[in-house]
């Protein structure tokens, strides 16, 4: 039997910092927004038309008018009680960052696709907060002598590839973008993620508040190791692209381990062949 998943994430948390964040409206959705619209940008280039769509999460604002009929899915650990072969398309835009069975989940996602269905997924990577990490980690081990982890790790865009073959999908095609916004103050950045749901829920965070001389020296450190001319800080979005299709006897054989030469768009836009 395989192991069992190591769980890191408070889902309760995950799932209240979700429903604060909701609770605000669309103030603090513009990375989601923005990562939609280069979602619907990577759906036009597929030569498809979808009958039925799954949004997992609910994330995607509807965001093509080719999706037919629109279902949204929990984004969740654990059995999602989908109906097999029932999707011809399948979204989630950056909320697989949150599930601690990522491989469980894109396994059951595969299922849920018809044979030659089409799946398209954002998260964020590994580079994401790298400047606030490194803030916050660099203050608290100064003062306290100690460091507790106030930012989530991210996956590695080197590990989807390998994910999405295992989850049994053809054709696996692994993108990233890097978005970086700036701020007046990282208190202000702190606040967004706050609103974004993107707050700490990692099963081992420290319970107590972050200390007053803690997160002013991490302010400092932040804006001298990063702040830009003009007196503002940089804060980095990495964003994580995954796609895939259900297996189906008219698609391409893989090509030989280390000779794809294919890029995201292409492979897109050529989509599985028909016979």
């Amino acid at each position: 039997m395989a192991d069992a998943p190591a769980f890191i994430f408070d889902t309760v948390r995950v799932q209240q910092n979700r429903a604060r964040g909701r609770a605000l409206g669309d103030k603090f959705d513009f990375l989601r927004a923005e990562i939609a619209d280069r979602m619907q940008d990577r759906l036009q280039d597929v030569n498809r038309r979808f009958e039925t769509t799954l949004d997992v999460g609910d994330n995607c604002m509807r965001l093509t008018d080719r999706a037919g009929t629109f279902e949204i899915g929990p984004l969740a650990d654990g059995d999602l009680s989908l109906q097999q072969n029932k999707y011809d398309l399948i979204l989630s835009n950056l909320g697989m960052h949150w599930v601690n069975d990522l491989p469980g989940m894109l396994i059951q996602l595969n299922r849920a696709l018809k044979p030659d269905g089409f799946m398209l997924a954002s998260m964020l990577g590994g580079e994401t907060l790298r400047e606030l990490r490194h803030a916050l980690l660099s203050a608290e081990a100064e003062i306290t002598g100690g460091a507790n982890a106030r930012v989530i790790p991210f996956a590695d865009v080197k590990d989807l590839g390998s994910l999405l073959q295992r989850a049994g999908y053809a054709l696996p095609v692994t993108d990233i973008d890097t978005i970086t916004v700036t701020y007046e103050h990282p208190l202000k950045l702190m606040q967004d993620l706050r609103g974004m749901g993107e707050a700490n829920a990692l099963l081992g965070r420290s319970r107590k508040f972050l200390r007053r001389d803690v997160l002013k020296r991490a302010c400092e450190i932040y804006q001298t190791e990063y702040g830009t001319k003009n007196g503002r800080i940089p804060a980095t979005f990495q964003i994580l692209y995954m796609t895939g299709w259900h297996p189906h006897d008219s698609q391409q054989k893989p090509m030989a381990r280390g000779s794809a030469k294919m890029s995201l768009a292409d492979a897109l836009r050529q989509g599985p062949p028909k016979e």
